[in-house]
């Protein structure tokens, strides 16, 4: 029988199984995903989800995803979506591998830049805050950040963020106002709370004291002066010796109480022996420098020839007091006659300055740590007022203002430097750049001032019986970081520790009017230090909490807040309300009892499992949970903690505004779709800071392209599979076998990466074998038999198989890809009530694994790549178009992987219509491949004729009952 020619031929295409799915190949994200986010919302998929656990108690275990509280002011950043979208990928991944995975997303809507802004806004129509009665001050930050959070809600659910959106927690809730409340009365019923005047970070132009969580450090100009000091008691050459200070805060100069010194120092007397022109020093001046320094210190004097004298022991140091610069000054009124005492510090040292510091006790941690240690506490100074105004009583510079209210310098620095000029008390002054503190709110510096404050005390002993973990606010702290929380990255463990072993007590305090108050009284003419100085009564406690749950915060400040909260237990008329109010951060610290414990949705026993944020939080939310919780609960609120970092531009450059490298959330998500900006969270290591970028982002589609690709095939080939077409493990080819060995290698590595939350090796897991064991080996080797094969063994193995894939691919990618994989499961399973996400990931059975057909299958694959690397030459020399017309001798020196390759139809992996394999060395000419050791290939082309079904070249071609068709092709068409 002669092979038909084309022109006599029937047409077989519509006899091919080719593939049958309506799945576009142009995903149209930017339009298609907000009708999955309306799909999920009319099912209320995240409240499913919970049925789901409560239908089989106790099958599911709990897994709380704690938020932290962005804050509600302003649209949203690239940085919040890589948290948000983090958070949810820990989520998805963990109710699809069997958790009850909870997540209630909060906001933090008390503190300053709310209040800044209303402030604002009265600026702008010429209205004066203090005018404005407090409550309704306070109504109108409500109604600010209520705006907020319907603005950032619609924002972080087009990320494809599942939670309890219609019902967050907010810290302005009247519940959480009241449970905030009640947390911060443990903090005074334990003594842990205390009222302290130290020096603390104040902000001018805030007028508030602010927390380290608050401050950023920033590039900033200082002056800086050398400032000698003359002695009142010293004898010999040291009665003519001035001791010399370094300062870049001349400022903080009329506060000085004492000059420190290091007794492992070494210092000298030195002698002035010449000068340029214009010093302030001349010949025969005696000052005294630590030796390291002397030399840099003098010519900045203009010193050009001096003279060490001789050593300066601390014992001569420590037995110097010292008279203040200013000290005799006409109009000082003997404002500064007292004497300034030599101490000893550890904190001096001789790395810059003079080797003798300045110590102001009101404006500095290590100053009033110092005086603190002496029992000096009355020496310290009131002379620095809230706007960083010398107050009245302070003589020369009343008035005047370090920065001004914009945070700009003021006059403050050049009135003391020149004072001092006029006093003869200065050697030197320059200009310093250097890092300064700077308000993350306002961006202006700020100043160390001495100011009354309400402190939680870490080191005092909590009196709750709550000692498990220590009895301290910072030994339970510790305890917790090493003992009871598990930190992604490691390096994390290290940050906090090293944060809480050397922080000093927590300044609660706030002169603001947004938030919760510190709901406590003083008692009239006590002391701070007097047992009865604050009120400790729980009668009254309850009282505010029954008006804080029904009417908010706000009550404390209502008319007659006291006699409400008093009257009938004590006498008003004895006590102070105290109208602070509380550090943000205890409001967002205070979280895990209002979410975790209080809700019905919370925690079963109050902890998280996970608290997810930004390195930033291990000085911010991580930092001031732990220390919040381990006050009134005796521990860390959390399991787990896990950090990422910043995200910056294409080139590493941080994001501004004003340089124009900003990439916004919104702006991705119009171009590409939020899966492409999810992927990028995934494809990059949240572990360092993350780069993104037009370019970045290009890279990121094409690689979402093709996985789509992937999953188009597999909703192709799919097409009308039955459970009756399903065939057993045992009963398929081993090429089939094969790749159910490697989705139970996969299934292993997906659930250890999403435990791990290593959603980076994840992705890079799956895409690698989408790309390279599916696309580029499988599907294209079982094209053949699942476009041409009639009910053979091998086409239903591989639709067996395909469908497996299908089942785990698309619950491994889903918590990444949420829309993609969502789409691709309606395609294949429709309905009004259906979802992927409302699936688990598939079991896959260990006895899946069979490592010695794996071994044997990179053989098998590494002779394949021999293979078509030498067809691919032919091809490119126009001999061949298709490697079916080829039927090329392999020859193959080793013995056991000839064997390997005769067990299988080898002509049907290389996709070649025959194959001939040979033992022995290759022929001379054959192509190798280096990576293919003792493997030869020679050409040759296929005898036969083309079927016209299959396309393959054969002898038999032609002689059966379908004109032009093989065997196989025949017997399939009857």
């Amino acid at each position: 029988m002669c092979a038909d020619t084309p022109e006599t031929a029937p047409e077989y295409k519509d006899t091919l199984n080719l593939p049958q799915t309506d799945f576009p190949m142009r995903a149209g994200l930017p339009k298609r995903e907000p009708e999955w986010l309306a799909h999920w919302e009319k099912i209320g998929i995240y409240d499913r989800l919970r049925e789901k656990a409560a239908a089989t108690p106790g099958a599911r275990a709990p897994f709380t995803l704690h938020d932290g509280p962005p804050y509600a002011n302003g649209h949203l950043h690239i940085g919040h979506a890589l948290n948000k979208i983090l958070k949810d990928m820990v989520v998805r991944s963990q109710q699809m591998m069997g958790r009850d995975a909870r997540y209630i997303p909060g906001w933090d809507c008390h503190g300053l830049p709310i209040e800044w802004k209303i402030e604002e806004q009265y600026r702008a129509k010429g209205k004066n805050k203090d005018e404005v009665d407090i409550v309704d001050f306070r109504q109108e930050c409500r109604k600010f950040a209520e705006g907020w959070v319907d603005i950032q809600r619609g924002e972080f659910k087009r990320l494809g963020v599942t939670g309890k959106w219609e019902n967050p927690y907010l810290t302005m809730d009247f519940r959480a106002e009241r449970i905030i409340a009640e947390e911060f009365q443990k903090f005074l019923m334990t003594g842990t709370l205390y009222q302290g005047s130290k020096p603390v970070m104040w902000s001018p132009v805030e007028k508030t004291a602010l927390a380290e969580a608050e401050i950023e450090y920033h590039d900033h100009k200082s002056h800086t002066i050398w400032v000698a000091f003359s002695p009142k008691n010293a004898s010999g050459d040291l009665a003519d010796a001035r001791v010399v200070i370094w300062t870049t805060t001349p400022w903080t100069i009329p506060s000085n109480k004492a000059v420190a010194f290091n007794p492992s120092i070494a210092y000298g007397l030195y002698r002035v022996d010449a000068t340029e022109g214009e010093s302030w020093t001349k010949p025969g001046d005696l000052y005294l420098f630590a030796d390291t320094l002397a030399p840099e210190a003098l010519a900045k004097a203009r010193v050009t020839e001096h003279t060490r004298v001789r050593d300066v022991t601390a014992a001569e140091l420590g037995a110097l007091t010292l008279a203040h610069p200013f000290a005799g000054m006409d109009g000082a009124d003997g404002f500064w006659d007292y004497p300034v005492p030599m101490i000893d510090g550890d904190h001096v040292t001789d790395d810059a300055g003079t080797g003798f510091v300045h110590t102001a006790p009101s404006h500095g941690a290590d100053d009033y740590d110092a005086f603190v240690k002496r029992g000096w506490i009355k020496e310290m100074t009131h002379n620095v007022g809230e706007e960083s105004e010398f107050l009245d009583h302070v003589p020369f510079f009343a008035g005047l203002q370090v920065f001004d209210r914009k945070g700009k310098e003021s006059k403050a620095n050049p009135a003391v430097i020149d004072k001092l000029v006029e006093a003869g008390g200065i050697i030197a002054r320059g200009r310093t750049e250097h890092s300064y503190p700077h308000s993350w709110r306002s961006k202006a510096p700020i100043i160390f001032r001495n100011t009354p404050q309400w402190f939680a005390s870490i080191d005092r002993p909590v009196g709750d019986n709550q000692d498990t973990y220590g009895k301290t606010i910072r030994q339970r702290a510790l305890t917790s970081i090493d003992e009871l929380v598990t930190w992604t990255p490691q390096k994390g463990r290290n940050r906090l520790y090293s944060m809480i072993e050397a922080r000093p007590d927590w300044v609660l305090s706030r002169q603001r009017a947004w938030g919760v108050p510190l709901t406590c009284f003083t008692k009239k003419g006590a002391l701070p230090t007097d047992d009865d100085f604050l009120l400790r009564n729980e009668a009254v406690n309850a009282r505010i909490l029954e008006a804080f749950e029904a009417e908010g915060a706000d009550a404390w400040y209502k008319d007659g807040a006291k006699q409400r909260f008093l009257d009938g237990i004590v006498n008003p008329d004895d006590w102070d309300k105290v109208d602070d109010i509380l550090d943000v951060w205890f409001d967002s610290g205070s979280t895990h009892a209002f979410v975790l414990r209080d809700r019905e949705d919370g925690s079963e026993d109050g902890l998280a499992d996970l608290y997810l944020e930004g390195t930033d939080q291990h000085r911010g939310w991580f930092h001031s949970s732990m220390l919040q919780a381990c006050g009134t609960m005796g521990r860390a609120p959390y399991r787990g903690v896990l950090t990422h970092g910043f995200t910056l531009d294409a080139k590493g450059n941080k994001m501004s505004k004003s340089l124009g490298n900003t990439v916004s959330p919104e702006d991705v998500t119009k171009q590409y779709g939020a899966d492409i900006l999810r992927l990028w969270v995934a494809q990059s290591d949240y572990t360092g800071d993350l780069r993104i970028g037009p370019e970045i982002l290009k890279g990121v589609a094409d690689s979402y392209r093709r996985v789509r690709n992937t999953m188009r095939y597999l909703l192709g080939a799919l097409a009308h599979f039955e459970e009756s077409d399903r065939t057993q493990a045992e009963d398929m080819p081993e090429l089939e076998q094969w790749v159910l060995h490697r989705l139970a290698e996969l299934d292993s590595r997906v659930r250890d990466g999403y435990a791990a939350y290593d959603f980076q090796g994840v992705a890079q897991a799956l895409f690698n074998f989408c790309t390279l064991d599916l696309s580029a080996f499988y599907f294209d080797v079982r094209k053949d038999v699942l476009y041409c094969d009639g009910d053979s063994i091998e086409r239903r193995s591989a639709r067996t198989v395909l469908d497996l894939l299908f089942h785990r691919l698309t619950t491994w990618l889903a918590p990444v890809m949420v829309f993609t994989m969502e789409e691709v499961w309606l395609e294949r399973f429709p309905g009004p009530e259906s979802s992927l996400h409302l699936q688990d990931m598939p079991e896959t059975p260990v006895s899946w694994l069979n490592p010695a057909l794996a071994a044997k299958w990179t053989g098998i694959r590494q002779a394949r790549r021999a293979v078509t690397a030498a067809l691919e030459i032919e091809r490119t020399n126009k001999v061949i178009g298709s490697s079916l017309e080829a039927a090329p001798e392999v020859f193959v020196e080793d013995a056991e992987a000839l064997d390997a390759l005769k067990s299988v139809p080898f002509a049907d992996v290389c996709i070649t219509s025959a194959i001939t394999l040979t033992q022995g060395a290759p022929s001379k000419g054959a192509f190798q491949l280096p990576e293919a050791d003792g493997i030869g290939v020679t050409f040759h082309m296929a005898p036969g004729d083309k079927c016209l079904r299959c396309w393959k070249i054969l002898p038999d071609v032609g002689t059966h009952t379908h004109p032009g068709t093989c065997a196989r092709c025949s017997a399939a068409l009857d």
